[in-house]
């Protein structure tokens, strides 16, 4: 059974490095780098963080989502600037990791996580288009007609394999036949060669060389901190679908850290930041990569490339990725969000659909930011309104009010009204038995109406506060009369 879950993990590995280098040469030619940048980085992160972080089967790699963040740097400071910030950005997320706050991504509600898979899955389709243009311009004739057919060949193999065998990976049976293919009958068709020559060295330590002081840590700090922060997002919502596919639970703040590592890494051999990705770690789980086998082989088999192996690599044809990442597009989108509609609450469908947008359309961290930030303020206000007061007038005409709910900065006002402070006797009690008291704008609350009682010459009496809120409220001097 084990050589048998090696024999997966390295066949899943193989595949996907196929994938990896053709989004890595991408992403490094849209940050303007040398497309052996993206290389490396791809070798050293994925291979650092599968050995050393906390979801095995995850694939890290030189990621689009950070490559355009690098872009303006790059332009107006150069490349020794941003290995700096690459490596200003392992530092952040090394210390988030060390902080334990990796936990956080658990926050995340699941319509927002499943706006961030469609999004990403939209993404990686639409990206797949730009190969069907050639110099600027849409293929036309022939050469389009040949492009569609070889892609949808891909797509086809890689759909039909698995109903006749699981003993190797789908994709890299696609891969190899259409490029064996396009080889015999010397197909006319572009060849990842076309893209850019992969074909270098080992990669070499080197400090950044830039001027270590204020001025450069203006630049490449608010960089820096971006990098880290999409990196870290995308990674850790990358480790929850994992998680669901896999049915297993992986270590948020251990990749935080290895994650963080690999970039350091990078910045000092020359490659381009990385974090996780999405679609090159569903090829390698739909290949049957588990362990953390198939990220080394992975990573490695991309070194391999670049020091060896460059004149088979650059044969491939990019029709056969292309139909490859179709497919994964398709595997990824959460198809199941569709059929929600009409059975979930109207606010979700609406986050789910915003969620896809925006993250088509700008960031992926701008996307998920909007989605968790509307999600509390819709959390906040459905909490707010299930606030509600019971009144209860004794035969002595003392009046108690039973406050039932939460309090909280989307509560006080409701809070306040809830009392008839002029109609109310000389002497009231406010029974928190069932309250909550949350935050500061709750201990205002209740100092606000103690003294509204005040000005109109009547005694508010707390009782029943639990532990919890009597300790709250005395750190802020608020406790008065009270059990």
């Amino acid at each position: 059974m084990k050589s048998v879950s090696i024999r997966r993990d390295v066949l899943a590995g193989i595949t996907t490095s196929f994938a990896l280098v053709p989004e890595c040469i991408a992403f490094a030619l849209v940050a303007q780098l040398n497309p052996l940048m993206g290389l490396y980085g791809a070798f050293i992160v994925c291979t650092i963080t599968a050995l050393f972080g906390g979801r095995p089967g995850m694939v890290s790699g030189a990621a689009g989502s950070m490559a355009v963040v690098i872009v303006a740097l790059v332009v107006q400071h150069g490349v020794q600037h941003l290995l700096a910030t690459v490596l200003l950005s392992g530092l952040i997320m090394v210390l988030f990791g060390a902080l334990g706050l990796g936990k956080l991504v658990r926050m995340v509600p699941h319509p927002v996580m499943l706006g961030f898979v469609n999004g990403l899955a939209i993404v990686i389709a639409l990206a797949q288009l730009e190969h069907f243009q050639s110099g600027g311009h849409w293929l036309r004739g022939e050469a389009l007609w040949l492009m569609a057919g070889l892609v949808a060949l891909t797509m086809a193999v890689t759909y039909l394999v698995p109903r006749l065998t699981r003993a190797v990976p789908p994709a890299l049976v696609a891969i190899l036949g259409v490029g064996l293919l396009t080889w015999g009958l010397n197909l006319p068709t572009r060849t990842l060669g076309d893209m850019a020559h992969i074909a270098g060295g080992w990669p070499s330590l080197a400090w950044p060389q830039v001027t270590w002081d204020l001025e450069t840590l203006k630049v490449i700090a608010p960089y820096a901190v971006l990098m880290a922060m999409v990196g870290l997002l995308e990674t850790l919502l990358t480790l929850n679908l994992t998680d669901e596919i896999t049915q297993s639970r992986g270590r948020t703040n251990r990749e935080c850290v290895a994650l963080g590592a690999a970039n350091i890494a990078s910045g000092l051999a020359g490659g381009m930041g990385g974090c996780a990705m999405i679609g090159q770690t569903m090829i390698n789980l739909n290949s049957g990569g588990r362990g953390r086998l198939s990220g080394v082989v992975a990573g490695v088999m991309v070194l391999m490339f670049v020091l060896w192996l460059s004149p088979l690599i650059e044969q491939i044809p990019l029709a056969a990725l292309v139909g490859v990442m179709f497919v994964v597009a398709q595997q990824t989108f959460a198809w199941g969000s569709l059929q929600v509609i009409g059975k979930v609450p109207r606010q979700d469908v609406f986050l789910i659909a915003l969620v896809t947008v925006v993250t088509v359309f700008t960031d992926l961290a701008a996307a998920v930011l909007c989605g968790v930030v509307i999600s509390a303020l819709h959390f906040a206000w459905q909490h707010a309104r299930e606030l509600r007061a019971e009144v209860v007038t004794q035969p002595d005409g003392a009046r108690t009010y039973r406050l039932h709910g939460t309090l909280f900065f989307a509560s006080t006002t409701a809070f306040l009204d809830a009392f008839a402070v002029a109609d109310d006797p000389a002497h009231v009690t406010l029974d928190c038995q069932q309250l909550s008291f949350v935050d500061y704008s709750a201990i205002e609350a209740l100092h606000t109406l103690r003294q509204r009682y005040e000005r109109a010459g009547k005694h508010l009496r707390v009782v029943h506060l639990s532990p919890r809120c009597k300790q709250l409220l005395r750190r802020a001097g608020s406790v008065g009369s009270s059990d």
